[in-house]
């Protein structure tokens, strides 16, 4: 009999175990409450990709591209598992290409179905409409994702005897999926409490509980940090509210004793780990986080960090680790740079803001010395205008300093570009492409997106300020919508943004180069496989 398990539906990136898993693991364990913890997100995929199931899905005949797929299946597997990819890009691009055209082999004949390595979208279902999260939990429709709930995850989650089975719902491409699952789990065990939580639920919060809406088949939703609460539900002490939110007790030790680690597509493991949960900033105006955190900004003791990366390492036998914090704070940065030597043998990597503490040159080198393989940035824009408009709190200045400095230090950085942000002009986005450009060498690889503007957004407290002249509500149907539609007061709309990203940043050589050598799919996630080689360590 087991208090509670802890299951990560379908479907995220399978390149490493799920941390909040492994972070509520730990915690409730220490409570002295009996846990397990499933990623059903690297067992689907596998399930998916099996040899025999891609063969007989595929049928008798099928084009040349699948059948070269399929004959190159069991190496690319091997080769997303092997060191080996991080020496030759070509033969990565290859694989992952390989695996995620067989993956197609299970999107619905109609096209509404659509799956890759890390991503899953329904294009005839909403995520955000509760009547269509109810219809996949009731059966009445399926997802591609069924038959391995139902011949698998099934009967190994009614084998472990849960007495509360707990769903972490973080991304929109989790949702239907996750609502089949739980779906299949309130016909196949009535007597279990299903509960669910992660960081898409907590965004739903404010409408969920201004309608009054409840979600079945869930007995109850958790917002935000999901620790105190299930302790208090696993003991028997928690209020019979549907919704429920404590942040009390939030966790920064992780268990990764159920990760099958050997199994996840990277070509070395990955360990996730976090130093902090929240933001620290919390400035930037077209970011939630600044209006309705998903997460009370808390930080772990610095001292502890280096301590913990290295039992870690030496438990599960790995190398690398992602400090998965929103941005790394200043503090833990300094933390590492200062105790290098304790670090030796690992790599990380991980989100950062553009400090002033990284345009001091030795300092980057000390970070350098302890593993720092890899930093991701947010820029944004390459206009001082516009980052000043959004509360960035980054000077353009600074940021060529700090890229200069980690190139210097043979840290890779990874940058990210976000077009079409209200109040931007052409002669914005092109101050971004100037400043690409003039930063290429030093710039390893790139994001480039349009932006979304998020619902809860600071920048719609006062929309007419920041160049927003109208805004739509959100569709009666789709109440649980996490952007906001909004028109500009300029002629310089997503349209415009997405057009210039397309011929100006993408038709620039210097930036097509930085974007060609980004991992397709996986990104960030297997970037630091393939960046600079720190002359500090090695």
């Amino acid at each position: 009999m087991t208090d509670i398990l802890l299951v990560q539906p379908p479907a995220l990136k399978p390149a490493e175990p799920p941390l909040a898993l492994a972070v509520l693991l730990a915690h409730l364990k220490q409570e002295g409450l009996t846990t397990a913890a499933i990623d059903a997100n690297l067992a689907a995929y596998l399930y998916l990709l099996d040899g025999e199931r891609l063969a007989e899905r595929a049928g008798a005949t099928y084009e040349t591209s699948l059948q070269r797929a399929l004959k190159h299946r069991t190496a690319s597997l091997q080769l997303l598992r092997s060191a080996a990819a991080g020496h030759n890009f070509a033969r990565y691009n290859t694989a992952v290409r390989y695996l995620n055209r067989l993956l197609a082999v299970w999107n619905s004949g109609d096209g509404a179905e659509r799956l890759t390595l890390g991503d899953y979208q329904h294009a005839e279902l909403s995520v955000f409409a509760p009547e269509d999260l109810a219809r996949v939990a009731s059966g009445e429709v399926r997802t591609l994702f069924a038959a391995y709930f139902q011949e698998q995850l099934v009967p190994q989650i009614s084998a472990a005897q849960p007495r509360m089975i707990a769903l972490s719902i973080n991304y929109v491409h989790q949702a239907l999926p996750a609502f089949e699952l739980a779906g299949l789990l309130r016909r196949a065990l009535p007597d279990v409490q299903l509960v669910a939580g992660g960081g898409l639920v907590t965004s739903w919060q404010a409408p969920l509980r201004q309608l009054k809406l409840h979600l079945p088949p869930f007995d109850r939703l958790i917002f935000g940090p999901g620790e105190a609460v299930l302790t208090a539900l696993g003991k028997g002490e928690a209020p019979a509210d549907y919704t429920l939110a404590d942040a009390d007790s939030i966790g920064f030790i992780p268990d990764f004793s159920f990760a099958r680690l050997g199994e996840y597509l990277s070509p070395q493991p990955i360990l996730p780990l976090t130093a902090s949960r929240g933001c620290y900033w919390q400035g930037c105006l077209f970011c939630p986080e600044a209006a309705a955190p998903v997460h009370p900004y808390k930080t772990s003791q610095p001292a502890r960090l280096p301590g913990l990366m290295r039992q870690l390492a030496t438990e599960y036998g790995v190398s690398h680790i992602q400090l998965t914090d929103n941005a790394v704070p200043v503090n833990i940065l300094k933390e590492l740079a200062e105790r290098n030597a304790e670090l030796a043998g690992l790599n990380w990597f991980g989100f950062v803001r553009f400090e002033k503490i990284l345009e001091d040159e030795e300092f980057v080198r000390r970070l350098a010395r302890s593993g720092c393989r890899m930093l991701q940035l947010g820029l944004e824009s390459g206009s001082q205008q516009v980052l000043d408009r959004l509360g960035k709190g980054v000077r353009l200045e600074g940021a060529a300093k700090i890229l200069h400095n980690l190139a210097a230090a043979g840290i890779s950085s990874f940058v990210y570009i976000m077009l079409g942000t209200p109040g931007e002009t052409e002669a914005d986005a092109e101050l971004t492409l100037q400043f690409l450009e003039e930063h290429a060498a030093k710039i390893s690889f790139l994001n480039l997106s349009i932006m979304n503007l998020p619902r809860a957004s600071g920048l719609l407290d006062n929309p007419e300020q920041y160049g927003i002249v109208a805004t739509e509500p959100l569709p009666a149907a789709s109440p649980l919508g996490l952007y906001q539609h909004f028109s500009s007061a300029n002629n310089w709309d997503r349209g415009s943004a997405r057009r210039f990203l397309e011929h100006r940043l993408l038709g620039s050589a210097a930036i097509r180069t930085i974007v060609n050598r980004t991992p397709p799919l996986f990104t960030s996630n297997h970037a630091v496989f393939f960046g600079c080689v720190s002359p500090e360590r090695d």
